[in-house]
């Protein structure tokens, strides 16, 4: 889906974008990008917009880094608002050691680990160590995120509604009796994002397709195999945005709507997101959303999400709604988050970027021990 799509599809839907959030974070106005320095006094906070070493294939997946950034366009967003953008691309440990005594006051990054000498340094782990603010999730997070089995267990252990599931590789279940849900099953890659490994084969409804995709995934991915009960219901995704002073969770809702596949199923693949061939809505029903609000919120507290996120949610045949899984460093470009920001809070991009800076910036003589400190009584009272 293009950026213009994007648009269309809130016009046509006759949904007008809600505009009132944008302007109460811009003191009252809507100001065009270029006029942004002009109508606002810049706040003295230093950012430095992290960014690891691209290879020679610019297009090539990068598994160090959670979020692709376009770090032009953030640096430029940030100076709208904030006197001191720098970008620095971490080549060496020096590098790395170097950003940490000036310690900035907020880390833009999407970056999840360095590898020095055979080390991975995550670079989370090293921003709390010197106490430096930063989007997005802590290690710990993104590892219950990472593997989906263990994100489904963690949720489901805070009482929220997930598929039955079970893993397995080729030869682990070699008969039907074997396999301990009933068919259709669903099966996915445990670790990977994008819907990597995930196609019209991925819904299986005997013994046969089981084996083949079990066989599909472990060949293609080199990953174990998540198998699920198969959801045949409506899709969601529902973005997060955390208040970093009071810990409160803005849920934004989006339904994801792929055409039926060549079998009759409507599933979200690596085909359609890499084509964009799916419709992107905003969720009307006030049950719904209600249901898929206290969902999202307890799934991303469940997992341990900071900053900002994305829960996928899929419903039954009896329309409950069930976890699928997580995105805790959600893109941040111009896909399904910006989009629950556009359709939910009538929130511009840049709106969006500077909202994320805002939320994690910590005032200048608290410290991030103590700003996350309070933050952790508030949300245990809540």
């Amino acid at each position: 889906m293009s950026n213009s799509d994007v648009d269309t599809t809130v016009m046509l839907s006759g949904v007008q974008p809600r505009t009132e959030h944008v302007r109460h974070r811009l003191n009252g106005v809507l100001p065009a990008c270029d006029e942004w320095h002009a109508t606002e006094n810049k706040r003295n906070e230093t950012i430095e917009i992290i960014i690891a070493p691209r290879s020679a294939d610019m297009a090539a997946h990068r598994k160090n880094v959670g979020i692709e950034l376009d770090e032009a366009l953030v640096h430029k967003i940030l100076s709208f608002r904030y006197q001191h953008v720098t970008i620095t691309e971490i080549r060496t440990r020096r590098d790395l050691e170097q950003m940490g005594i000036r310690r900035p006051d907020l880390v833009f990054s999407g970056v999840k680990y360095f590898t020095f000498d055979g080390e991975d340094i995550w670079l989370n782990d090293f921003l709390e160590l010197h106490e430096i603010a930063y989007i997005a999730s802590g290690r710990s997070a993104l590892d219950n995120e990472h593997d989906k089995a263990r994100a489904k267990s963690s949720v489901r252990a805070a009482r929220v509604a997930t598929a039955e599931f079970f893993l397995t590789e080729p030869g682990e279940h070699p008969t039907a009796a074997a396999i301990p849900l009933p068919f259709p099953l669903f099966l996915k890659p445990v670790t990977g994002g994008d819907s990597r490994g995930v196609d019209a084969m991925s819904v299986v409804h005997d013994l046969e397709g089981f084996q083949r995709k079990v066989l599909d995934i472990h060949e293609n991915q080199m990953s174990r195999v998540l198998v699920e009960t198969y959801l045949p219901g409506r899709e969601y995704s529902v973005g997060i945005l955390e208040d970093a002073s009071s810990g409160k969770l803005c849920a934004m809702p989006i339904e994801i709507i792929a055409a039926p596949n060549k079998n009759g199923d409507r599933i979200l693949d690596y085909d359609v997101k890499k084509q964009d061939s799916e419709t992107v809505a905003p969720v009307t029903d006030p049950t719904i959303r209600l249901q898929l609000d206290a969902l999202a919120k307890a799934a991303f507290r469940a997992l341990g999400g900071k900053s900002l996120g994305r829960i996928d949610v899929k419903m039954n045949q009896a329309n409950v709604p069930h976890f699928v899984e997580a995105n805790l460093m959600p893109g941040l470009r111009r896909g399904y988050f910006y989009r629950c920001c556009l359709l939910n809070l009538g929130m511009t991009y840049e709106a969006m970027i500077l909202r994320i800076a805002d939320n994690a910036v910590i005032p200048r003589g608290e410290t991030l021990h103590h700003a996350e400190s309070g933050l952790g009584r508030e949300i245990l009272t809540r």
